[in-house]
């Protein structure tokens, strides 16, 4: 690949360590949830995430949080409480993420089919009851 002013991106290219961790199973969609929803506790942002499993998320998130993308808040409680959050450092992302919801809007909306009119429903004459002998 090559990048901008024809340097060669094969080793250390800015963009290669951004690609590599957002673009792993779960990641994006990890920090959409966080983004959407604030700050989250790992069993409510795992049943946000709807499929992924625990040890994956929880891979997921140290991996971001290496990065310096998402911060963990221990408090010491029984049992322990545990939250997870974005940090600054990942709210240019977000602005990415949000043109790439406008986008999937509007080719949803694109792409779904124009509804067709019901058919018209004739009316028929009901036969008059018979009254009762």
């Amino acid at each position: 690949m090559q990048a901008a002013k024809g340097k060669d991106c094969s080793s250390p290219c800015p963009i290669h360590g951004l690609l590599e961790l957002l673009a792993r199973p779960w990641t994006l969609h990890i920090l959409w949830a966080l983004g959407t929803d604030g700050p989250s506790r790992f069993g409510a942002l795992r049943r946000r995430v709807g499929g992924i499993s625990s040890r994956v998320l929880a891979e997921r998130l140290r991996g971001l949080e290496q990065k310096g993308f998402v911060y963990r808040h221990y408090q010491a409680t029984i049992p322990p409480a545990v939250t997870y959050g974005l940090t600054k450092r990942v709210h240019d992302v977000q602005r990415v993420l949000k043109g790439l919801n406008q986008l999937a809007t509007q080719w949803q909306e694109e792409d779904a089919p124009v509804a067709a009119p019901a058919p018209a429903t004739r009316s028929r004459k009901l036969p008059k009851s018979v009254p009762a002998a």
